[in-house]
């Protein structure tokens, strides 16, 4: 039944600006990025009928910011899902970039499976499994349109998803997307193909 699909990553949060690790680190929006969601509710409100469309976002607060004005343009009440958040990253969100000791995923070997040495923080395997999940419950739904609000890292597994790719094949998947972009995702009425059809679009922040 699903037939389209928008990715929206969140815009300009708190911990950007502060130059903060962010993952479940609950940021907010800055005034920038209220002003750009206010224009991603309008661009969706431009693709998408409210009344056919379901809208889902994760439940930290910059994603709830962003789903918000959505919800209002589109006349839809936001189901929020705590397996699309971004990847947690332990005791090390919240804090400056490289206050904590990290070891990054090895160039060759099981990526999937690395713990970069953060207490407390997921694996790929984790973080893309909710992803990969959350999906799953998204498709079950019967809604011909969906519009799923989260963070970048979880969009990319969320891509990867929709393209039927394995989760133990994702561990060198990297789509590069920016706060405030909207990625279409599509599945054809005939082949029942699975289309990117764009990625990261923001002509309607500029």
């Amino acid at each position: 039944m699903l037939r389209n699909l928008y990715l929206v990553t969140h815009p300009e949060a708190t911990h950007h600006v502060e130059n903060l690790v962010g993952g479940w680190y609950d940021s907010s929006l800055t005034a920038r990025g209220m002003d750009d969601a206010r224009r991603l509710a309008a661009e969706l409100g431009k693709r998408v009928s409210g009344s056919s469309c379901l809208l889902v976002s994760s439940d930290l607060r910059r994603a709830k910011q962003t789903a918000e004005p959505i919800a209002r343009t589109l006349g839809v009440d936001v189901v929020f899902d705590g397996d699309l958040r971004e990847q947690c990253y332990g005791e090390a969100e919240g804090t400056r970039p490289g206050s904590t000791p990290f070891k990054p995923p090895p160039q060759n070997g099981d990526r999937m499976r690395h713990r970069d040495g953060v207490e407390g923080s997921e694996s790929r395997l984790e973080f893309g499994g909710r992803a990969y999940a959350a999906l799953d419950r998204i498709i079950d739904r019967g809604y011909s349109e969906a519009i799923v609000v989260s963070h970048g890292g979880t969009v990319n597994y969320l891509i990867a998803a929709w393209i039927g790719l394995p989760l133990e094949s994702a561990g060198y998947v990297k789509f590069k997307v920016s706060p405030g972009g909207v990625t279409h995702l599509r599945e054809d009425d005939f082949f029942h193909d699975r289309q990117l059809v764009s990625l990261n679009d923001i002509d309607h922040l500029r």
